[in-house]
């Protein structure tokens, strides 16, 4: 749904780094290297981001 603050794994603040990954991402750029330049280096914060569904726009719809 929402990206978490911090990383489930290792503990490292990283939902501050969401909306720049995601807006790269969107103009075609290598995810790789986005996330090379965002400082992300460990498996499970890489992880986080290349796996990560943005859900919050459809589960909106079904609030009373």
């Amino acid at each position: 749904m929402i990206i978490p603050i911090r990383c489930m794994t290792c503990g490292k603040p990283v939902g501050h780094l969401w909306e720049k990954y995601r807006k790269q991402v969107e103009r075609r750029a290598d995810p790789k290297k986005v996330l090379d330049s965002l400082g992300i280096e460990r498996y499970c914060c890489r992880s986080l981001f290349l796996t990560h569904v943005d859900m919050i726009d459809k589960i909106g719809q079904f609030k009373k």
